[in-house]
């Protein structure tokens, strides 16, 4: 029997997704088949209110013709608050086969309307403690619930972090929520189901409430209470009973208040635990430890409320220490083994009054000792006091620290084995689901590899920041726009952007003007740093049209796109207002090629003039906001963004060409960025990728580019035949090079190409991040152009997959790399031996792909061991000069032919 089946349902990208305001959910799912060229003809969804009532459901679409299980959005009844539905899905495909029904998944509504919150906000009686008191407070409170629960939700959230409790367990797994969003537009709650925490009779809940992004010191200007500066608390319980009725608790007056034992907990600083002041049992049932106060309203509204859009910050891993160290002034420090973002647990046999201090690092100085003083102000320093002797296992609850090396006070009596044993480190950041891998024959490069999603996941923490670990942490805009590729390709980040952009487009000033940081804890910083009144710059600001347009390629979330259109033709529209003339960005501050290599030593910006970035990006943004009007079905504006382009490349050539059609900036990247922005042609594009080739040539095969050029410039030098230096640029581990930070046991993306120096030394500690994943955006290139696996831009989503192995018997021999697409695994990989070319490659059913085997001829290769004209599943076939070309369906394929020396 034939096997052809629905798997991997979605709704709005999640399987369970649980308390969401989209009152417009979309579905999606894959197909498994056994056979090639399978396309999905058409299929069915059901929805209904219990998993036993799809014989009367709430919507079915009824069999519907076509292709589309991406984001097929739901056509029933307006959905109710609080609401579980089911939803399942059958199909039908072109070789005459229907599938069975799917397993039902679900998704469950929070609360639609801020009129449904009954709760109010609360906060401690400042008559009784102190509302700007370092200390966490606790709030809580009793209730009696009725025998015969059968369902219990609670919404909460809070102005500042929390930490909830029922019972006296934790409940979820989030750390840090409600997260950091653009608060006083878009504040995210969460819904928890905590049935199985509830019983019959008396009951407790209890919130531990921090300062976090809210109110907590942000930024290297040390700046509080951006957002507010009170901290409160909102949270709704709603029980239904087996006879059908409700009750509701909520924070109101009647809640008590207290402080405990954590006595300091902030993002940069660290915590201070004291076990001594610990309230026990204090979310349990009975009469509460020490002594407790009232607590009052704060008025915060509920216009601001949304629902849990990204996934929620988790602990997503746990590394044992990897070596015990007693450096040269005498310290011991635990060795992780690997750069990471995250928090120390311990569990350790304690004597009352005990003191254990532990500061974090992210490297040693070049003689071995603790090094500190890239955090700058950031003391990344936990200490915990013993409350009795005994067992303790503990972990900071309001803080996270970015390190390999932890500095270990206080336990001086415990062995290092002991010592090892006793702790653990756990690794935090936004649960983006894995959906890329890749792999190639050489180990450096595959330690990049790891280096770039190591870096991914410490920076990827509720928003895409530059850096975890000093008095930053920020999710700076630039960093974000040239790194999204790479990000999409080893995490699904779906969710995590469309939050993100959502505040981007929050925090978007009237004029279109969009900030260096999202969220825009800087504010007006650059007025007074720079005076520059636009707050804003090339390469940052265009975060705005880059980001929904890549998460529309990759996904084909054509909502998102549509959504923040608005946001990017502001974007254009502000850049327009501002150079001398429409097609020409000559004015206000920009970063530039923030820290290339080619400036005057100590410099951070770069030697291409500023300017002629700015046009660069100017057309960049404008080529994508064309596309996205056509897209959109905007067709006058499309037009109209079109003529604006032509408008600026013409200009651009006219500013910054030679008249032989050179670049007048003697750069890498004043060559890289019309090469791949799409600014030169014909005879010019030739000249100016020599010239690139030449440039990296005579530097030695090493780049001096920065953040603007770096992620471009392989991808400019193999779309314009120059793949082999552009491997070479890859395989280079001499400084400076991507390759260089390995040789001195990187284990994530500098932010320095010299943060570590050939002779052990640093760079200024000013600046000198160690876990930065900009320059990880060579990622993109590595799996595109390396391994060979890209999307056709008229298909989004990897509907119509682009193999281009990068073949290269000589300084690679393998690489291969998969995708975990909306439509299924697409999977790309080659290696020569012998004198031959295998490639592999693999496509999800519902989807196909163009796939070009370099330097191949059609009468000696072979698939599967036959020739290519009789292989199943090709629709066309074609020789070309550069290779054999050919299109396939789904399937599994295995290709084989000599190599270009053995033909």
């Amino acid at each position: 029997m034939t096997e052809f089946s629905v798997r991997s349902l979605t709704c709005e990208y999640r399987e369970a997704l649980l308390g969401t305001d989209v009152r417009v959910p979309r579905f999606g799912w894959k197909l498994e088949s056994d056979r090639r060229g399978t396309i999905q003809t058409a299929y069915r969804v059901q929805v209904a209110e219990s998993e036993d009532s799809f014989d009367a459901p709430t919507w079915d679409s009824g069999r519907i013709d076509g292709d589309q299980s991406v984001f097929l959005e739901y056509g029933g009844p307006a959905v109710r608050s609080r609401t579980r539905y089911y939803y399942r899905v059958k199909a039908w495909d072109n070789h005459g086969r229907e599938t069975e029904w799917s397993r039902p998944c679900w998704w469950e509504t929070g609360l639609l309307s801020p009129e449904e919150w009954k709760a109010e906000w609360i906060t401690p009686d400042p008559e009784a403690i102190d509302p700007h008191a370092i200390e966490a407070f606790l709030l809580r409170t009793e209730f009696c619930a009725k025998p015969g629960i059968r369902s219990a939700r609670i919404y909460a959230t809070a102005a500042g972090v929390y930490e909830l409790y029922a019972n006296g367990a934790r409940v979820g797994e989030d750390v840090l929520a409600p997260g950091w969003t653009s608060y006083r537009e878009r504040h995210q709650y969460q819904t928890y189901d905590v049935t199985d925490l509830l019983r019959g009779g008396e009951n407790v809940i209890g919130i531990t409430l921090g300062d976090g992004w809210y109110k907590g010191e942000l930024t290297w200007l040390s700046k509080r209470n951006i957002y507010g500066d009170r901290r409160a608390a909102l949270l709704q319980l709603c029980i239904g009973y087996e006879d059908g009725s409700e009750e509701w608790v909520v924070t109101d007056r009647a809640w008590e208040a207290a402080t405990g034992a954590i006595r300091m907990s902030e993002l940069y600083a660290g915590e201070l635990y004291d076990a001594r002041m610990a309230r026990k049992d204090w979310s349990e049932a009975g009469e509460p430890d020490g002594e407790w106060h009232g607590t009052v309203e704060v008025p915060l509204g509920y216009g601001q409320l949304v629902a849990q859009e990204n996934d929620p910050t988790r602990v997503t891993e746990k590394l044992a220490p990897q070596a015990v160290l007693r450096t040269p002034q005498g310290d011991r420090v635990l060795d992780m083994g690997q750069n990471l973002v995250g928090r120390m647990r311990f569990s350790l046999d304690l004597s009352e009054g005990a003191h254990v201090r532990l500061r974090h690092a992210e490297v040693l100085d070049k003689d071995g000792n603790f090094y500190t003083g890239n955090l700058r102000k950031a003391k990344q320093t936990v200490e915990y006091i013993a409350g009795e002797t005994g067992r303790v296992s503990y972990a900071p609850h309001f803080t996270f620290q970015g390190f390999r090396y932890v500095l270990v006070e206080g336990l001086e009596l415990l062995s290092d084995e002991s010592l090892k044993d006793g702790f653990v480190a756990e690794v935090l950041h936004t649960d983006m689901e894995p959906t890329g891998l890749f792999e190639s024959s050489n180990a450096r490069v595959n330690r990049l590899q790891q280096n770039i999603v190591w870096g991914q996941r410490g920076n990827f923490l509720e928003v895409p920041t530059d850096c975890p670990q000093r008095d930053e942490r920020l999710g700076w805009t630039g960093d974000a726009q040239v790194f999204i590729r790479t990000a999409a390709f080893n995490y699904h980040v779906g969710p995590f952007f469309t939050k993100w952009l959502r505040d981007l487009k929050a925090d978007q000033r009237d004029t279109g003007s969009v900030p260096y940081v999202v969220p825009n804890a800087l504010e007006d910083y650059t007025s007074t740093m720079w005076g520059d009144k636009t707050y804003t710059s090339s390469a940052w600001g265009d975060a705005a049209t880059v980001c929904p347009w890549t998460v529309y390629q990759v996904y084909g979330d054509r909502r998102l796109l549509e959504e923040q259109y608005g946001s990017m033709k502001a974007w254009v529209e502000f850049i327009r207002a501002q150079g001398d003339e429409e097609s020409l960005w000559n004015t206000g501050f920009h970063f530039g090629d923030w820290l290339a290599l080619d400036a005057h030593e100590g410099s951070y910006f770069g030697a291409t003039p500023v300017e002629l970035v700015a046009t660069a990006y100017y057309a960049l943004s404008t080529r994508i906001l064309r596309d996205a009007a056509a897209v959109l079905g905007k067709d006058e504006e499309a037009g109209e963004y079109g003529r604006l382009l032509e408008d600026i490349v013409a200009k651009f050539r006219e500013t910054f060409h030679t008249s032989e059609g050179r670049m007048a900036a003697l750069t890498q990247t004043a060559n890289i960025l019309p090469l791949v922005f799409g600014l030169v042609d014909g005879e010019d594009r030739k000249r100016i990728a020599a010239d690139l080739n030449e440039l990296v040539r005579k530097n030695g095969y090493h780049l001096d580019t920065g953040f603007v050029g770096t992620p471009y410039l392989c991808l400019a030098l193999s779309e314009n035949g120059y793949h082999d230096t552009a491997v070479k640029l890859l395989l280079q581990d001499t400084y400076p090079s991507w390759l260089y930070s390995i040789t001195k046991g990187a284990t994530t993306i500098w932010e320095h190409w010299d943060g570590i120096k050939p002779d052990g030394t640093f760079w200024s500690d000013d600046m000198n991040s160690y876990n930065h994943y900009a320059y990880g955006a060579i990622g993109d290139w590595m799996y595109r152009y390396v391994a060979g696996l890209d999307l056709d831009d008229s298909a989004p989503a990897y509907k119509l997959a682009r193999i281009r192995p990068g073949c290269s018997n000589e300084e690679l021999t393998f690489a291969r790399a998969s995708f975990e697409s909306a439509y299924g695994r697409v999977a790309s990989g080659w290696r020569v031996e012998g004198g031959e070319v295998f490639v592999d490659v693999d496509v999800p059913a519902n989807a196909g792909a163009d796939i070009l085997l370099p330097g191949a001829q059609l009468a000696s290769a072979t698939e599967s061991g036959s020739p290519l004209q009789n292989a199943e599943g090709v629709r066309s076939l074609a020789q070309t000069e550069e290779g054999v070309r050919l299109t396939v369906g789904s399937g599994s394929y295995r290709f084989r032919f000599p190599t270009v020396d053995a033909n």
